[in-house]
Formats: C-alpha cells, structure tokens, sequence
C-alpha cells in the first residue's frame, strides 16, 4: 500500500469510528422516509414531477444569459441590485463593501452551501465582522470550527450528547443542556438576539424567479425568514444556475426538492420573497407585536449571483448536468459508501456526496475532485433518488477519465497486452489499468490455471499484490477455471431439437473464467425452457475499464461487443446476461458509448436470466422441468444494478413460483462493488457496508440458501457468512433435479 493510499484508509477508518453511527442512522433514515413518501404520493406522479423539473432545468440553462438579463430588471424594477460575480472572491469583495456601507457591525447567515463554497464567513470576519449562522445545523458547525458533512445536514455526524457536551463548553449556560429541546430553545434565544442586533442578513436562495425577481427559500426552520426581513439590509447570493424563468416552473421543485431530500412531504417553511420587502416578523426582544426591521430606513436588497465556474461547466458538455442540481442530499442518502462515512470522506471543498464531484471539478479543480472520486462505485442508486435525474455516475466517470489523464501512470513499462499505456489512455495508473483490464489478467490466469492460482495465493504473491496494486491481502482472490463457460459451451452438440426461441448467452468475464458454474446452470435452464443457447466468442462489456474512469478503452469494448451480439440479434436471438453489472452496459452506459441506433437495438433485445425464465414461463413454458423448491427457504440478495433497472421483482417471483419460501434483503449495497473492495484503503469500508447484509442474512444463513444475483455480492457474502453463496440460477439448474 503507498503512503496516500495508507492515509486514506486511517481517515476512512478514523471517521467510521468518530462519525460513522451518526451519519448512518440519519442518512438511512432520510432514505427510508424518502422511499416513504415517493410511495404516499404515487410513483407515477413522482416520476412526472422528476421529468417536469428535468425539462425545466435543462431549459434554464440553455436560455442563462437571457435569464440572467431578466432577473437583472426584475430586481431593479422592484428596488433592489443584482450583481453577478465572476468568482468567490469577486463576491465576497461586493458583500463586504455592501456591510461597509451601511457600516455594519454584524451579519447573520441562514444555511447557504454557495456562501460555503465562497468561504465568506472568513472573508467577512476578516473584515472585522461578527457572523452568525442561524440555522441550527449550521450554528453547531460554527461553534465546533468544522466543515459541513452534508448538503442539507452539516451536523449530522455529530449526536445530540457531543453538541451539549459542545455547547456547554463554548457558552456556560445557567442550567444544562440535556435534551433536544433545551438545545433548541437555548440556541433560539441566542441566535434570536444576533438576528436582531445584525444590520446585514444573508440568505441563500434555492430558485431564483426570472419573471419577477423573487427568490424561493425552503427551509425546516424560520430563522432564514427573519435573516431576510429583520436586517435592514438584506443580501441574498445564488449561483447563477437556480434561476428558473417563472413562478410556474416552481411546482415540481416544491414537490420535490423537500420530499427528496428528507422525506417530507413540503417542507417546514417555503417562503416566497420579492425583496425588497418589509416582512412581519415577531420580536424576539420581548415585544408582541410585529415589527419590520431594526429601525425606520428604506430596506436595501442585493442579489448576489455567483458565476465561479458555472458558465464554464455550461458549456462543458459532460459537467453541463451538474447544473441541474437542486442541492437536496438525495445522491448522498441513498449511497451505501457515504452512509457510512459521510461527507468529511466523501466530499471536496463544499460539496459532498455523489453530485460532490462534478461541483468540485466545476468550481474548484479535477485534483480536488480526486480526493473521493473513488468513492462512486457506479451503482447507480443515486440516479433514480435524483429528483432531475442527473447522471451523477456518469459525471464521476468523466471526471476520473480526466483525473487519469492529468496523472503519471507510476511505472515504466508492463510485458502485458492491455496494461501498457497506450496514446488513448495517458496517465492512468498501473491499479486502475489492472482492474480496467482484468478481463486480460482472467485469460492468463484461466490458460495457466491450476498454476495461477496457486502462486497468486503465496505470502510472497499476496504482499506483492498490496505493495504494488493496493490489493488487500485479506480477501480472497477469485479462482480461474482452465475450462472456460464458451470453451464448455462449445464442446457441447446443440440439445433443443425445434427450440421455441434462441438465445446469445452473453459470457460475461467473471462467468467465464472465474464462476462458470452458472453460467453452465444459466445454459441447461434455458434449454429446459425450450431455447436453443449459444455462448458467442465476445470479450468483456466495458465495466472493468468504465468503472476505472478508462472511457476509451470501454468505448472500444463496447463497440467490439455491440458488433458482435447485434449479429445474433439480427438472426432473431435475444441476449441474455447473468452478470447484472453487464445488462446495466447494454441498457444504461451504451447509450453514451454507442451509435443511437445501436444502442437502442441492444437495449431492446438484451434481458437478465431470471428476468428471461420468467418471461418464459409466464408465456407457457413448463416450469415443471425446473427442480421444485417444496418450501426450502432462501435468503435473496439483489445486485444494486439489478434494483435500479428495476429487476429484483422477477428472481423473486420464479423462486416462488418454483415453490422457495425466499427472504429478500432491504439493504442496498453489499459494499463490495467491483474492485472497490479489493482496494486496501477502502477494506474497512466495504467491509462496514457488508456487515449490515450480513447482520440480517447471518440467523437466516443457518436455515436457508444464500443465494445473490451479483459476482461481488457472492464475493462478499462469502466473505462475512460461510462460504457457499450461489447465484439464482443455480437454484434452477435442471441437474439438481
């Protein structure tokens, strides 16, 4: 393991112990009540609000230059300044001129991440300034000097014990801070006072109304309201990229924005302002009535729009998506990895969480970005929790692409075709062009095998592989077959006389050379079902490489791959694949990868095993062919990639059909992921993300069959339980019966 790689597994393992059980019950509970309220308020109407707010964004910034014009003469019809900053220093100079001005002694702030990414409160203080952070969240971060560790929750790593025993320590309050609500009212009161002393309040803005020059604040608390009406000045700043061009475009947002990133169904307060305005707010000195600001002055509004990268990431085709980001959380609530360690690990400068990587690319730099780009395993989860469904996967891909590009490779030369650099793929290191080419490593060490895997499991070869590779020498590595799943296939006379349909099995690397027990089950149950099976000579899908940040070698791949199955497809087969990983390419990445028309050809005709048997039998084909389950129990898990394209449900059904009484896990991520989990600086990670299967699966495994539909959930599962987890198929092999 290299120095930074050991350094990153101490702060991994440091934060799973000092923050991890926080983060992991708030996050997974915002996730849970998420999944709650989606459900409560239909899937369909979900779906509609996700594809209004898509088209809605997509649309604002195509038309940003127009819009920004627009929301110029807006606020200026009203009273107020617009002024649009060409970066974070730009800004926080306008801000601080505007408190000189008014000759400002103190400023409060409500929850703003674009004041966060402009460190204005350090700008601000070394002015001479008192800055106060009046949401709650914000406040204790404040107090305790940290950063946030998440978009809508920046203290929630920290327990309600560790903020008294904080609070107790910095203010000596007259009695103790023992429950929640003291908390509360203790910091209502203080923060109250500095509301009301400041001369200058800034907000945030979550949309920005073009038409009217109104601004959108969705808040839990009522602090961000009193920021804006109580200061006589008051300063709102945005990124250039909330603004949308009417109050009609709001509805979806407002349907969305709280329902995914809490799961509330509206938020606590949704304040639409049209500042300068003049906002009843009561007193918090004392008085009952109403009262408008801190004296009888005109109101004073700024709009502070803040550019800092973002009119480069608009015309960059592969960051342009960020920009749709409606800063909810969801990407990072719904990923096993952040679950655990939460934003100080998987987070940049300001930003955390799956979107964290294009925003930190965008507006810092692609080596700040490099610092937990890693952590993305692409499983895709946060795509379908994105409520403008931003292709965060894709944009981590890039960027890693460009992280790869930017770096020395770290070795001169390797005697191995595919993990020489070559002119396509400059700069990527020697680990990612292992993983990135495993499908090369596989075929020697199938052609070799017994041998390979001898050697590979010696002392000498396991410390060699974690010096040089950062493998982690305790887990196991995968055992090649010398008999390959297309070299048995072949060897095989066709067995389906007058077959009622004909299938391209696709031999995925894993089903190939290291597990091709199913993929020889996968072949006898569909012949079982009536199909003629033939096993093409193909290579590896692309997902190795892809999932390194390798996009050219995967570009390649994908077209070799493409070429050859479309063949099939046009002599009337269907493509199977066992692997879910592998359909995700054909359904999902290849649309970036490939022509359109071949995409879409292969995405049309390319189908899961057990999503494939079920339609067999669904249109009459005798299960009773397929050894019944007569009440055996099984514990399912289900590949993260196989949730996504929205697969589970068909394993379940056949097994049942088939007479299984089948537990299916409600954890998401086995955490192994690929070679994410053969990385010694991640080990301890993934190993935290298992353990919450293997918790559940670990009275189960006693009694039933583990069984999983994914090459790393097999990995993993027979890692923490007994080894002897199987594949779905394997449970339908007619050679069982």
């Amino acid at each position: 393991m290299s120095d930074s790689q050991q350094l990153d597994a101490d702060r991994i393992r440091t934060l799973l112990e000092s923050e991890g059980d926080e983060i992991k019950e708030n996050t997974r509970l915002f996730n849970t009540e998420r999944y709650d309220a989606v459900k409560a308020v239909g899937e369909g109407a979900h779906e509609d609000n996700r594809s209004q707010a898509r088209a809605i964004k997509e649309d604002a910034i195509e038309r940003l230059p127009e819009l920004i014009n627009r929301t110029r003469e807006a606020v200026e019809a009203n009273g107020g300044t617009v002024y649009v900053a060409d970066d974070a220093e730009d800004a926080n100079r306008y801000i601080a001129e505007v408190a000189d001005n008014v000759d400002a002694d103190s400023v409060v702030k409500s929850k703003s991440m674009t004041t966060e990414e402009m460190d204005l409160n350090e700008a601000l203080e070394a002015d001479g300034l008192d800055v106060w952070e009046t949401d709650l969240g914000e406040f204790v971060i404040q107090v305790a000097e940290e950063v946030p560790s998440h978009i809508v929750g920046p203290s929630l790593h920290k327990s309600r014990e560790e903020i008294t025993k904080l609070f107790e320590e910095e203010f000596d309050p007259d009695e103790p801070l023992d429950s929640a609500e003291k908390l509360t009212a203790f910091a209502r009161e203080y923060l109250g006072e500095c509301i009301d002393d400041a001369e200058v309040g800034v907000t945030g803005a979550n949309f920005v109304i073009a038409e009217s020059g109104s601004i959108a604040l969705v808040t839990n608390e009522g602090n961000a309201r009193k920021c804006a009406s109580i200061p006589d000045t008051h300063v709102a700043v945005a990124g250039i990229e909330k603004i949308i061009p009417s109050i009609a475009e709001l509805e979806p947002f407002a349907e969305l924005i709280s329902r995914s990133a809490t799961g509330q169904d509206i938020p606590q307060y949704l304040s639409l302002l049209t500042p300068p305005v003049d906002t009843p707010a009561i007193g918090f000195d004392g008085r009952d009535e109403p009262h408008f600001g801190n004296g009888d002055a005109d109101r004073d509004f700024h709009l502070v729009l803040l550019d800092n990268g973002r009119r480069e990431m608009r015309e960059d085709d592969d960051l342009r998506e960020t920009l749709y980001c409606i800063r909810c959380g969801a990407c990072a609530n719904s990923c096993s990895n952040f679950q655990s360690v939460g934003g100080h690990a998987f987070g940049g400068e300001t930003y955390t969480g799956g979107i964290a990587t294009g925003w930190e690319a965008g507006i810092e730099s692609n080596d700040v970005a490099a610092e937990f780009n890693d952590l993305c395993t692409g499983c895709s989860r946060c795509v379908n929790a994105c409520p403008v469904k931003i292709d965060i996967p894709g944009i981590n891909t890039v960027v890693r692409d460009r992280i790869n590009r930017g770096k020395d490779p770290g070795f001169d030369d390797v005697l191995v075709d595919g993990l020489v650099p070559d002119e396509e793929e400059p700069g990527t290191p020697l680990r990612k062009r292992f993983f990135g080419n495993f499908e090369t490593v596989a075929r020697i060490g199938s052609a070799t095998a017994p041998l390979s895997n001898a050697v590979a499991s010696t002392g000498l070869a396991r410390k060699a592989m974690e010096s040089v590779l950062g493998i982690d020498a305790r887990r196991d590595l995968p055992e090649f077959r010398r008999t390959t799943l297309r070299e048995w296939a072949a060897s095989r006379e066709p067995r389906v006389a007058d077959p009622e349909r004909r299938v391209a099995l696709y031999p995925d690397v894993y089903t190939n050379y290291v597990r091709a027990e199913r993929g020889k089950a996968a072949v006898r149950v569909l012949e079982a079902l009536d199909c003629e099976v033939v096993v093409p000579d193909v290579g590896g899908s692309g997902r190795a490489p892809l999932s390194q940040g390798m996009i050219a070698t995967a570009e390649k791949k994908a077209e070799t791959v493409a070429a050859s199955l479309l063949t099939y497809v046009e002599d009337g087969y269907d493509v199977v694949a066992v692997e879910p990983s592998d359909l995700a390419m054909f359904r999902r990445e290849y649309e970036k990868l490939l022509p359109e028309a071949a995409y879409e050809r292969l995405d049309g005709n390319s189908y899961e095993v057990l999503e494939y048997a079920y339609g067999l039998l669904e249109n009459g084909a005798d299960s009773d062919v397929l050894p019944a389950g007569d009440g055996d129990g099984v514990a399912y898990h289900s590949h993260c990639q196989q949730r996504t394209l929205g697969l589970e449900g068909y394993t379940e059904a056949v097994l049942e059909r088939l007479g299984y009484d089948v537990l299916t896990s409600d954890v998401e991520c086995c955490g192994m992921a690929g070679s994410f989990g053969y990385k010694s600086e991640y080990y301890d990670l993934s190993i935290d993300v298992g353990e919450t299967l293997a918790d559940q699966f670990e009275e189960a495994a006693a009694e039933r069959t583990v069984i999983a539909s994914g090459t790393s959930c097999m990995e993993q599962l027979d890692s923490l339980l007994s080894p002897g987890t199987r594949h779905p198929v394997e449970l339908l092999d007619p050679e069982r019966r």
